[in-house]
């Protein structure tokens, strides 16, 4: 016994399966890079915390003034 299908690919299937694909990319690639920004501003807002805070204050935490942006972005790099 024989089949026989009738059906034409179009490529219009494809082609939304591209499109779609390329939004679903583009709409993650804009969630990270949103994650990314709240990382980097509860980081600059702890700097600015540490900043505010008097050599005396500093000095009873063991942290230099001049260590505070290491100490706050230690994970991200390596110095």
């Amino acid at each position: 016994m024989a089949y026989h299908s009738t059906e034409f690919d179009t490529g219009l299937g494809r082609f939304a399966h591209q499109v779609f694909g390329a939004v679903r990319g583009f709409l993650s690639s804009i969630m990270k890079a949103m994650i990314v920004s709240s990382s980097y501003t509860g980081r600059v807002q702890r700097v600015q915390a540490l900043q505010a805070k008097s050599d005396e204050e500093l000095a009873a935490m063991n942290i230099k003034r001049d260590d505070i942006v290491h100490i706050v972005f230690h994970d991200l790099y390596y110095v």
